[in-house]
Formats: structure tokens, C-alpha cells, sequence
């Protein structure tokens, strides 16, 4: 069995707009494994990115628990969560938050600079295939491009966990399958475990493992015995 990396009991997540609760995430028992490419997927609101925020130390449940290996998160402060997001966690979001000022090899920087292991902002970008393209600046670069920078600025600081919040949501198909190999050669060879929040329910055939949502909950989890390459998704 391998490693659990993340562990969740019970976790719920309220927002109070003062008349009313909105549960965004109403009691998730969760158990995501080392090295594995998990596929969160469910319509807008379900709770999926709720629940990669908690996960990555961006926010705090309301109720429940939360592990990080052996580390609870539920209660740390938040210097103890900058800490762990700048030791473990890797970030990918839908829009790239790339400085426009500086070039993509400056844009990796910003991380490796803060980092306690940083591979070199080089070798970074030459792993998402821009090696060519690094003195280049983002409004230089297609949006996959910038994406690309964005998956090196994450994998940069050698993370355990990888986690991207619709990467290919802005994306055309072509371009998000070059994004999606990307992913999953960073998967492959690091064993990164990764997590990817999509609306494209295609997406989950080459997941490890895909974690459905529903109102905030849970619905059911399946496991791929035959995953496809990214190229060989129907978008």
C-alpha cells in the first residue's frame, strides 16, 4: 500500500454571509497517496478547490482534521503554514500570476530564491520544455507557454506535493494536452505526488485515482487499472 501523504477527518468548511451558512465543504474523510496523480473532479461549488486550499495551507476548515504526513495542519499558525507551503507544496493555478516585468527565467526565481533546495530556474524550465524561451517575457509566450512557467516556478523548489487548480481551464485543447504532459512527467519522474481540480471529466483517464464531488461532499472514488496518455484524451 503506498504512503498516505494527506489525511482528512471530517473536514467542513463554513462561510457565514450573516443570514446564512454556506457549507462548502460539509464533512470530507479523504486519503491521498505518495507519487500519485489524483484527479478531483465535480461541478463549480462542490468544494474542490475549498478543499485543495485547506490542503495546501492557503486556509483553515472550520471543523475537521487535516495531515500532512505525520504533521497536522488543523491548527497550525499561520508562520507555521507559510513554512510548510514553502517547504512541501507546489502551486498551479488556472490564470499563470506570472510578473509581466520579468522574464520567465526571473518569474522561476522568485521561488528558487526562497527555497531550501531549489533546482536551478534553467533546469526548471528546461523539464516544461521552454529552455529556448526562458529570457523571454510572458506577453512574449502563448498562454500554455506561460502556464509551463508556471508548472516550473511550482516544481522549482523540488515540492512533494504539486497542486493545480484547473491548469488546462484557460487552455485549448492542444495546448492543455502539452500542460497535461507536463504534469504528468513531473509525476513520473520525481514522483510529485499531484493533484488536479478540472471541469473536464476527460481529464480523469489519466489519473491514478479520481475523487468525484458533490455538494461539498464526497461522492465516490474510483481508480484507473488502464490510464491514457494525455494525448490520448477526447476533449
Amino acid at each position: 500500500m503506498p504512503k498516505i501523504i494527506f489525511r482528512t477527518e471530517g473536514v467542513t468548511k463554513v462561510y457565514d454571509t450573516g443570514e446564512v451558512k454556506v457549507y462548502a465543504l460539509a464533512g470530507v474523510d479523504l486519503e491521498l497517496y505518495a507519487s500519485e496523480l489524483t484527479v478531483l473532479l465535480g461541478p463549480s461549488g462542490s468544494g474542490k478547490s475549498t478543499l485543495l486550499n485547506i490542503l495546501g495551507g492557503l486556509d483553515h476548515a472550520t471543523d475537521g482534521r487535516v495531515w500532512f504526513g505525520e504533521t497536522e495542519l488543523t491548527n497550525m499558525s499561520s508562520r507555521g503554514l507559510t513554512q510548510y507551503r514553502r517547504d512541501h507544496v507546489g502551486f498551479v493555478f488556472q490564470f499563470y500570476n506570472l510578473v509581466p516585468s520579468l522574464t520567465a527565467r526571473e518569474n522561476v526565481q522568485l521561488v528558487t530564491d526562497v527555497a531550501r533546495d531549489p533546482m536551478p530556474a534553467a533546469e526548471a524550465l528546461e523539464l516544461v520544455g521552454l529552455g529556448k524561451r526562458m529570457d523571454h517575457f510572458p506577453s512574449e509566450m502563448s498562454g500554455g507557454e506561460q502556464q509551463r512557467v508556471a508548472i516550473a516556478r511550482a516544481i522549482a523548489k523540488r515540492p512533494e506535493i504539486l497542486l493545480c487548480d484547473e491548469p488546462t481551464g484557460a487552455l485549448d485543447s492542444t495546448t492543455g494536452t502539452q500542460v497535461l504532459e507536463v504534469l504528468q512527467s513531473i509525476n513520473e519522474q520525481f514522483g510529485t505526488t499531484t493533484v488536479v481540480i478540472t471541469h473536464n471529466a476527460e481529464i480523469r483517464r489519466m489519473a491514478h485515482r479520481v475523487i468525484y464531488f458533490r455538494d461539498g461532499k464526497i461522492s465516490k472514488t474510483q481508480i484507473n487499472e488502464h490510464r491514457l496518455a494525455p494525448h490520448e484524451i477526447k476533449w
